[in-house]
């Protein structure tokens, strides 16, 4: 059986620390430990985030499941940029290490290695309301080269499980997306969708809202998938995706008919498109199941290749996190051409809910 933990931030953010509360639990049973602790203040770590942040998205311009700002635009050739996105990588992945090595966690830190076996699934749940501290690839940390099969999600600290009734199922039914496709390539996320075994696949392609609203309401999805542009509004953390080349909708354009799906049965959620923390965090005060997103602007074949290894890995039989971990760190082989692409794709989770 696996462990669930927990690290339950309070209130605070990177530049005044944070309380953490530690529980750790076999999978689907209460917690059978629980410590407090602290993260101490990690100014540094906001630096070293942001500075890697812009670099990364000055070396991507192009060919990217985003639209940016014309005035994000540069003439600097992306891979002259790519230097300097190694540096700054380095260096941030060096402060995650920092802080969540710290004296200040260290106690926390000690239990988890004490109580935690190399061997087994483990599900790592962050729990914070800090948009900031959601964007950095937590991953990072050296603990996580001990455990092969532990796996990072984000959470929310208010969450609520949703009754529903799913009878036992032969295959399944996946709503897919595919939106606006300019710039990018999305036939190949359709190819691989078709591939799938034991599922039946309903393609949208650039539909109209009305449509898209008709088609979660009217059957029973287990899985919402899209493909395209999307991004996430920094100054209000609102997530949209461009379901048309003339339309984007937000997640509370759509509420009705995705609370409706929830309740029907609706376990999962894909976005492999840019930048959707927003929608994932709009997603979940719906209290879907799960989701996959991505944290920053992905390239198209990043996102492709990301899809194939998870489908392979998922539609073979393993559990979401140990399938998501794999096919999230087989990306690494691209990083010569996309740097960081292993840091992208991350679950979206439900505490009250246990992942398939």
């Amino acid at each position: 059986m696996g462990k669930l933990v927990v690290l339950k931030l309070g209130q605070g953010n990177l530049n005044t620390g944070f309380s953490v509360t530690l529980q750790i639990s076999s999978e689907g049973e209460h917690p059978y430990f629980e410590s407090n602790g602290q993260l101490p203040p990690a100014p540094e770590l906001a630096v070293a985030y942001t500075q890697w942040q812009i670099s990364y998205r000055h070396s991507l311009q192009g060919n990217l499941r985003i639209t940016f700002p014309q005035t994000q635009v540069t003439n600097i050739s992306k891979r002259d940029l790519f230097p300097e996105c190694d540096r700054l990588s380095f260096q941030l992945h060096k402060q995650v290490n920092l802080w969540l090595n710290s004296p200040q966690f260290r106690p926390l830190k000690e239990q988890l290695l004490e109580k935690l076996n190399t061997e087994e699934s483990i599900r790592i749940l962050l729990q914070t309301e800090d948009n900031q501290l959601r964007r950095i690839p937590l991953h990072l940390w050296d603990f996580f080269e001990r455990y092969p099969q532990a796996e990072m999600a984000l959470s929310s600290n208010n969450y609520e499980r949703k009754s529903k009734s799913q009878p036992p199922k032969s295959h399944v039914k996946i709503l897919a997306i595919l939106g606006d496709s300019t710039g990018i390539n999305i036939q190949k996320d359709r190819v691989l969708l078709e591939q799938l075994p034991n599922a039946e696949v309903t393609f949208l392609v650039e539909p109209q809202r009305q449509l898209l609203n008709d088609e979660l309401w009217l059957q029973e999805w287990d899985i919402l998938f899209f493909a395209g542009h999307s991004f996430t509004k920094s100054e209000t953390e609102i997530g949209y995706f461009h379901i048309n080349s003339t339309d984007s909708l937000t997640i509370t354009e759509l509420k009705n008919a995705l609370v409706k799906a929830i309740a029907q049965g609706l376990q999962l959620a894909i976005f492999n498109s840019c930048d959707g923390l927003g929608l994932a965090t709009n997603l979940a005060d719906l209290h879907i199941p799960q989701m996959i997103v991505m944290r920053e602007p992905v390239p198209d074949k990043v996102a492709q290749e990301f899809l194939k290894n998870f489908l392979t890995e998922f539609s073979d039989g393993k559990p979401l996190y140990q399938s998501v971990r794999e096919a999230r760190m087989k990306l690494q082989g691209l990083e010569n051409d996309f740097p960081c692409a292993s840091w992208l794709p991350v679950i979206c989770q439900n505490p009250a809910e246990i992942p398939p």
